[in-house]
């Protein structure tokens, strides 16, 4: 299949066009899988649909092919039509990380603050938990 670099709508606005290319519901947590290891196309169903209500077969196709046109990840089919496909982050996708790092450093600080405001200070992180060191934060699996 040969996918097209698809367009920014807001021309010339880098904050719309990183939001095109990784925003949305799924497409970070995507990445987020896909930098662990390549994933066949059931397999990161699975994991998606261990961490949330779940994506549906259509939402994604949609999303991957999006994130493939975008040179993000890349698709690579295993062998004749109807052999399992493999996705896997690119070169360029490999770009997305420390910025996916920030994002869960921060998401995970938004949690508790909505916990602590909620009264529930005590939750647990279904994906990914954030442990604070002396030099930092470090993100765990």
């Amino acid at each position: 299949m040969n996918y097209l670099a698809r367009r920014n709508l807001v021309h010339n606005c880098p904050l719309t066009a990183t939001w095109a290319a990784i925003g949305g519901k799924w497409k970070m947590t995507i990445i987020y899988w896909l930098a662990e290891t390549p994933r066949h196309f059931a397999a990161l169903r699975r994991k998606l649909n261990d961490v949330s209500d779940g994506i549906s077969e259509k939402v994604l196709t949609q999303q991957l092919s999006e994130l493939v046109a975008d040179g993000i990840i890349t698709r690579r089919s295993t062998g004749a039509i109807p052999a399992p496909v493999v996705y896997s982050l690119s070169e360029y996708g490999n770009s997305v990380l420390p910025m996916l790092e920030a994002v869960k450093v921060w998401g995970a600080r938004h949690l508790e603050r909505t916990r602590a405001a909620s009264g529930n200070a005590q939750g647990e992180m279904s994906c990914m938990a954030v442990r604070s060191l002396e030099d930092g934060l470090i993100i765990q699996r």
